[in-house]
């Protein structure tokens, strides 16, 4: 199984946008290090407890600091963007790091609805516009509208020897099918989805048509995932995001990560424990073992090679750990035997 790496970069209380951001750069670097496939960033705007707005800008940043993992966003989100100018920027990539970027495509609005308004004004319009816009975003990537096209006599300049690939980002049959009749690779983000994720997946490789470097059906599972030396100091360290996750439900503000510790206080053990169970749909908590085993399941039960884990904790330490330990279980034993 492959693995790779989201980062949401998280913002955890008592730190700064900054530490943060360098924070998601060093994740990159041990990702690298550690084997990962891949790693990439998401897009958000003016969310609670995220920093990255421009994983653009992010990428340039952690290509210049990592020498051979992928990096990509995961994903940009197209409503709010010009298909012509998302070529530009990420063919610019692709000539700075050949053979290394990954352009995920998304059409979640990554914030409210007031900065959906300061983005793009007109979000809702450019949503319905969605199947028209990857057309013209992968026409572009791929240099070859057709000679009567008014878009002919340009390109997404500076053209790379090799074209960012595309990635179709989402949550529903209906991103699964866009994916499969554009015949491009589909990540599905099985951490945020209250689908049939199996389902999904088969209606994807059902309806896939071959595209232009796409020849067969390739799919990422995103999964969220804690892992710890103890299954009781996974639990602890799943407090923090569990809580995080609770007070934007509850719009208690903005707040970014906060500790276990602030956590421990907020509820009693017994009502986290409760929460707990109530997430394991969601989120994967436990000692390497443990984690290696449920993800496993979940490579069998959508049939997919890669899976693409996402870990938020307070401590940036403990997200990197979480990491470590779960590339030693599952990419280093496994080349041992």
């Amino acid at each position: 199984m492959k693995l790779s790496i989201l980062d949401q970069s998280p913002i955890s209380c008592g730190h700064t946008p900054q530490q943060a951001l360098n924070a998601s750069m060093e994740l990159a670097k041990a990702g690298e290090r550690l084997g990962y496939e891949r790693y990439w960033i998401a897009e958000h705007h003016n969310f609670s407890g995220l920093t990255c707005s421009a994983p653009e800008v992010m990428l340039g940043f952690i290509g210049a600091n990592t020498k051979s993992i992928r990096i990509g966003a995961g994903a940009v989100l197209l409503p709010h963007y010009k298909p012509y100018r998302i070529a530009e920027t990420y063919n610019m990539l692709a000539t700075l790091f050949p053979g290394r970027i990954d352009l995920g495509i998304g059409r979640a609005p990554g914030g409210s609805a007031e900065a959906s308004m300061a983005l793009s004004d007109n979000y809702l319009e450019q949503v319905r516009k969605m199947p028209e816009a990857i057309k013209e975003l992968l026409h572009f990537l791929h240099n070859d509208y057709p000679s009567d096209h008014m878009f002919s006599k340009i390109s997404a300049s500076p053209v790379p020897k090799i074209s960012p690939e595309p990635w179709i980002l989402g949550t529903s049959e209906k991103s699964a099918i866009s994916a499969a009749e554009n015949g491009v690779a589909y990540a599905f983000g099985h951490f945020m989805s209250d689908k049939s994720g199996q389902q999904i997946l088969k209606t994807y490789r059902e309806h896939f048509k071959p595209g232009r470097n796409q020849k067969i059906p390739k799919s990422i599972i995103a999964v969220s995932v804690i892992c710890a030396d103890t299954t009781e100091n996974a639990k602890d360290l799943a407090l923090s995001v569990l809580l995080w996750r609770i007070q934007n439900a509850n719009g208690e503000g903005d707040k970014g990560v906060p500790s276990v510790e602030a956590a421990k206080s907020y509820y009693s053990m017994e009502k986290w424990s409760q929460i707990i169970n109530e997430s394991r749909d969601k989120m994967i908590i436990g000692t390497p073992h443990q984690v290696k085993q449920e993800l496993l399941k979940l490579q069998k039960l959508y049939n997919t090679d890669e899976m693409m884990v996402v870990t938020i904790t307070h401590r940036y330490e403990d997200r990197i750990r979480s990491y470590e330990l779960l590339a030693e279980e599952m990419m280093t034993k496994n080349n041992r035997t």
